[in-house]
Protein backbone atom coordinates (compact mmCIF):
# COMPACT_ATOMS: atom_id res chain seq x y z
CA UNK A 1 0.00 0.00 0.00
CA UNK A 2 3.04 2.30 0.53
CA UNK A 3 4.81 1.37 -2.73
CA UNK A 4 1.69 2.36 -4.26
CA UNK A 5 1.30 5.82 -2.43
CA UNK A 6 4.60 6.36 -3.57
CA UNK A 7 4.08 5.47 -7.11
CA UNK A 8 0.94 7.75 -7.03
CA UNK A 9 3.10 10.74 -5.87
CA UNK A 10 5.68 10.59 -8.09
CA UNK A 11 3.48 10.56 -11.36
CA UNK A 12 1.52 13.81 -9.80
CA UNK A 13 5.19 15.16 -9.28
CA UNK A 14 6.05 14.22 -12.73
CA UNK A 15 2.61 16.08 -13.80
CA UNK A 16 3.08 18.85 -12.18
CA UNK A 17 6.67 18.85 -13.33
CA UNK A 18 5.51 18.88 -17.05
CA UNK A 19 2.87 21.45 -16.37
CA UNK A 20 5.16 23.85 -15.12
CA UNK A 21 7.60 23.66 -17.69
CA UNK A 22 4.94 24.06 -19.82
CA UNK A 23 3.71 27.21 -18.20
CA UNK A 24 7.11 28.43 -18.43
CA UNK A 25 7.12 28.05 -21.87
CA UNK A 26 3.93 30.46 -21.98
CA UNK A 27 5.97 32.95 -19.92
CA UNK A 28 8.40 32.99 -23.19
CA UNK A 29 6.09 33.20 -25.17
CA UNK A 30 4.35 36.16 -23.92
CA UNK A 31 7.91 37.93 -23.85
CA UNK A 32 8.28 37.22 -26.84
CA UNK A 33 4.93 38.64 -27.69
CA UNK A 34 6.01 41.61 -25.96
CA UNK A 35 8.90 42.74 -27.56
CA UNK A 36 6.97 41.76 -30.61
CA UNK A 37 4.39 44.03 -29.82
CA UNK A 38 6.63 47.09 -28.62
CA UNK A 39 9.13 47.35 -31.79
CA UNK A 40 6.47 48.93 -34.23
CA UNK A 41 5.52 51.41 -31.72
CA UNK A 42 9.35 52.39 -31.08
CA UNK A 43 9.60 52.77 -35.28
CA UNK A 44 6.47 54.75 -34.91
CA UNK A 45 7.45 56.92 -32.32
CA UNK A 46 10.89 57.52 -34.07
CA UNK A 47 8.94 58.97 -36.96
CA UNK A 48 6.61 61.29 -35.77
CA UNK A 49 9.79 62.50 -33.95
CA UNK A 50 11.95 62.65 -37.10
CA UNK A 51 8.67 63.70 -39.59
CA UNK A 52 9.70 67.51 -39.53
CA UNK A 53 13.02 66.52 -41.81
CA UNK A 54 11.07 64.56 -44.26
CA UNK A 55 8.35 65.44 -46.44
CA UNK A 56 5.48 62.73 -45.97
CA UNK A 57 4.23 62.62 -49.86
CA UNK A 58 8.13 61.90 -50.96
CA UNK A 59 8.42 58.88 -48.86
CA UNK A 60 4.96 57.83 -49.09
CA UNK A 61 6.09 54.73 -50.92
CA UNK A 62 7.98 53.85 -48.39
CA UNK A 63 5.60 54.60 -45.15
CA UNK A 64 3.13 52.55 -46.67
CA UNK A 65 5.15 49.14 -46.75
CA UNK A 66 6.24 50.18 -43.27
CA UNK A 67 3.00 50.74 -42.23
CA UNK A 68 1.87 47.24 -43.18
CA UNK A 69 4.68 45.76 -41.54
CA UNK A 70 4.43 47.36 -38.28
CA UNK A 71 0.48 46.63 -38.12
CA UNK A 72 1.11 43.09 -38.96
CA UNK A 73 3.64 42.83 -36.43
CA UNK A 74 1.02 44.46 -33.70
CA UNK A 75 -1.35 42.12 -34.94
CA UNK A 76 1.14 39.04 -34.24
CA UNK A 77 2.28 40.33 -30.57
CA UNK A 78 -1.65 40.96 -29.67
CA UNK A 79 -1.75 37.23 -30.55
CA UNK A 80 0.92 36.01 -28.93
CA UNK A 81 -0.10 37.56 -25.48
CA UNK A 82 -3.37 36.81 -25.49
CA UNK A 83 -2.81 33.08 -26.55
CA UNK A 84 -0.08 32.98 -23.68
CA UNK A 85 -2.56 34.16 -21.41
CA UNK A 86 -5.75 32.05 -21.88
CA UNK A 87 -2.64 28.76 -21.73
CA UNK A 88 -1.03 30.00 -18.74
CA UNK A 89 -4.78 30.16 -16.83
CA UNK A 90 -5.50 26.70 -18.67
CA UNK A 91 -2.07 25.36 -17.18
CA UNK A 92 -3.02 27.20 -13.81
CA UNK A 93 -6.27 25.39 -13.68
CA UNK A 94 -4.27 21.90 -14.60
CA UNK A 95 -2.21 22.64 -11.41
CA UNK A 96 -5.54 23.52 -9.21
CA UNK A 97 -6.77 19.87 -10.24
CA UNK A 98 -3.28 17.56 -9.11
CA UNK A 99 -3.23 18.93 -6.39
CA UNK A 100 -6.64 18.53 -5.39
CA UNK A 101 -6.15 14.83 -6.19
CA UNK A 102 -2.92 14.84 -4.99
CA UNK A 103 -2.12 15.74 -0.88
CA UNK A 104 0.99 15.12 -0.80
CA UNK A 105 2.29 17.58 -3.16
CA UNK A 106 -0.42 19.97 -2.55
CA UNK A 107 1.92 21.93 0.02
CA UNK A 108 4.70 22.49 -1.92
CA UNK A 109 3.05 24.05 -5.19
CA UNK A 110 1.77 27.37 -4.49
Amino acid sequence: MQEENRESAAIAIGEAQLVLAEKRTSLAVLRTGIAVLALPLSVISFLIVTSKYYDIIRVLHLLIPLGILNGGLMILGIYLITRSVFRMRHYDRMISEIKLKNSVIGKFIA
